[in-house]
């Protein structure tokens, strides 16, 4: 993948919205409407070095690997990222980034300290125990369901109805109670 410098992932949502519902694209694609994000924020950029490659990569994948895990996008969720990420590759600034999320967290929100530990804590096991997501060619199988991926990588333990996951109260929750549960919750943004 590295050798052959891969493009970095530019969905076409409405392409993506069109997929089964569970499909890795849809969901995707849910999520990103959901929080309001923007799809293409990771333009092409050129590409120099492996390090620059691999940073592009992985930030342009960054909330599929939210989806397949199942950590959310709050600030607890985003620290179990960033540890499956630093601990899969131990690439220097995502492991620097992983640390700062931690130090920021307990200095300004300590009160969530606990709930951030467990996130690490899941983030690194899972970074341990499933294949490294920075390797996936996810363009491949947007159509297959999340379940599929996650078989397929090993992820055995998702985080989705942790505190810190993508559906915190269990994927029978409506929206709404899910929306309720997470309202006390901070979404991901500049400190």
């Amino acid at each position: 993948m590295l050798d052959q410098r891969y493009p970095i992932f530019q969905p076409e949502m409405d392409q993506l919205m069109q997929l089964p519902t569970g499909s890795l694209g849809r969901t995707y694609a849910e999520l990103l409407v959901q929080q309001k994000h923007d799809p293409y924020f990771f333009r092409k950029r050129p590409v120099g070095s492996e390090n620059e490659w691999l940073t592009q990569r992985i930030a342009s994948t960054h909330d599929i690997h939210h989806v397949v895990s199942g950590f959310s996008t709050t600030r607890q969720g985003e620290v179990g990222v960033l540890a499956v990420t630093s601990c899969q590759i131990g690439f220097p600034i995502f492991v620097l980034l992983s640390s700062a999320a931690i130090l920021s967290n307990f200095r300004r929100r300590s009160e969530h300290f606990e709930a951030i530990s467990a996130a690490v804590a899941h983030g690194m096991a899972m970074g341990r125990s499933c294949q490294c997501l920075a390797a996936v060619r996810w363009e491949e199988g947007l159509e297959r369901s999340v379940q599929s991926w996650r078989d397929q990588l090993g992820i055995m333990e998702p985080a989705d109805s942790k505190p810190y996951g993508l559906h915190p109260c269990g994927a029978e929750a409506s929206p709404q109670e899910q929306s309720r549960i997470l309202a006390g919750q901070e979404s991901r943004g500049p400190d």
